[in-house]
């Protein structure tokens, strides 16, 4: 072996050995002025971004601290931008009146307590698999309706399933539960992400404020108080993003309630063209029937939306729920879309078909579920307006919906 060799390896030996070195990851995705491209590095300084063939300087979001090894960079996109990139690598950007939006949330892995899920087992948590396939077929707007983080409490001993896996709010698991798996697809589109309530302070809040939270990081705590609404313009429809994470589902919180009326209320001052709204709790949705109760409702929402939304708000989009459904009402209330089915354990007990359910009060008189699938769902805008479909995480299509103003047209594949 000559000298020369032997350093090579004993490099590359070294960088493995010392954890991730050099991986890195980067993405563009909305915040509330607009759009920023962003890069987690284990370099000291933040990489070279370019608009349009131009340097960009980029700045730090977050500096490495306690369980985050990270630098976190971040640079705002002219919307004019033709062309951006990190160390040369392109980004996407989004397209004029995107056709193709891609739902997806709950992805992460569960480990808390007694409640494990294998981890180690791609098909028993197949979220990689999800972000593959939906990056091959080409989405022009990813959102995620939030739940990142599942990996709360440690593997139990000899359990093979999650043997070995990291656990608690850091790099590890925040690598191991979304960056990793996701590569693919946050390469594949730009990115709105919306906070769940495993992105509490509690759970996974300091991974979620360093890395994906649209606002400015300003606590490394991770116990941010609930963020303010923003609204991104797709062009014939506009998106309103919420965060919803900490609203109580099984009882009115009226100081909650009062607070979240006002954001619903805040609709009616939206340009006059659809919204939809993207949250992670759904409001009058079904996950299971309990010696004939509706379980699933969440109480505070439902007070604070009641007679607060714009005539404009077509649909809702959230997850929390761990199925897909789609829900309209006899009341005129948007359609409820959930899509909770990205990775996480499987709510199997969800209703198939939810019609006459009557969920806090509200009747259910179209939609349909599929529960117990992973997957993910796709809206697509054809030559008659907008459909979403519903696929198993190998990309087989399950379930379509036309979406007509308040109202969806269901039919199984």
């Amino acid at each position: 072996m000559t000298k020369q060799f032997g350093l090579a390896v004993a490099v590359l030996l070294g960088l493995i050995t010392s954890g991730h070195a050099e991986e890195s990851y980067h993405w563009v995705q909305y915040v509330p002025d607009g759009l920023e491209m962003r890069a987690i590095t284990h370099d000291a300084a933040c990489p070279t971004a370019k608009v349009d063939g131009s340097p960009v300087e980029m700045t730090v979001r977050s500096k490495p601290g306690e369980n985050y090894a990270i630098l976190v960079c971040a640079a705002a996109v002219p919307k004019d931008a033709k062309s951006v990139s990190i160390n040369d690598v392109p980004l996407s950007l989004p397209v004029a009146d995107p056709k193709r939006i891609l739902l997806i949330g709950d992805t992460g892995c569960r480990l808390k307590g007694k409640v494990t899920q294998a981890c180690n087992d791609i098909a028993a948590w197949p979220f990689r698999i999800g972000s593959d396939i939906g990056a091959e077929l080409k989405p022009d707007l990813v959102i995620h309706v939030g739940d990142f983080h599942y990996r709360e409490g440690s593997c139990p001993i000899d359990t093979k399933g999650c043997a070995g896996t990291p656990f608690g709010d850091n790099w590890d698991v925040w690598r191991a539960d979304f960056f990793s798996p996701a590569e693919s697809l946050l390469n594949a589109a730009p990115w709105i992400f919306v906070r769940g309530n495993h992105e509490e302070c509690d759970r996974g809040g300091k991974g979620w404020s360093r890395t994906l939270d649209p606002y400015t990081f300003a606590d490394a705590s991770g116990c941010l108080g609930p963020g303010q609404p923003f609204t991104v313009d797709l062009g014939a429809e506009q998106i309103y993003v919420m965060d919803v994470a900490t609203a109580d589902d099984s009882k009115v919180n009226e100081k909650q309630a009062a607070f979240y009326k006002q954001q619903f209320e805040a609709t009616s001052k939206l340009a006059d063209k659809p919204i939809w709204m993207a949250f992670h709790r759904p409001i009058w949705s079904a996950i299971e029937v309990s010696n004939g109760a509706v379980e699933g409702d969440n109480k505070t929402l439902a007070v604070a939306a009641l007679g607060s939304m714009s005539k404009n708000v077509q649909a809702i989009l959230s997850g929390h729920q761990h199925t897909f459904s789609v829900l309209t009402y006899e009341a005129d209330l948007p359609i409820q879309i959930v899509t909770g089915h990205g990775g996480d354990n499987l709510d199997v007990t969800a209703p198939r078909n939810p019609i006459g359910m009557k969920i806090n009060g509200q009747t259910v008189t179209g939609g349909i579920g599929v529960p117990g699938v992973f997957g993910f769902s796709m809206l697509e805008r054809g030559d008659t307006g907008w459909s979403i479909t519903d696929y198993d995480i190998h990309g087989a299509k399950l379930a379509k919906c036309a979406l007509i103003g308040r109202k969806a047209d269901c039919t199984s594949l």
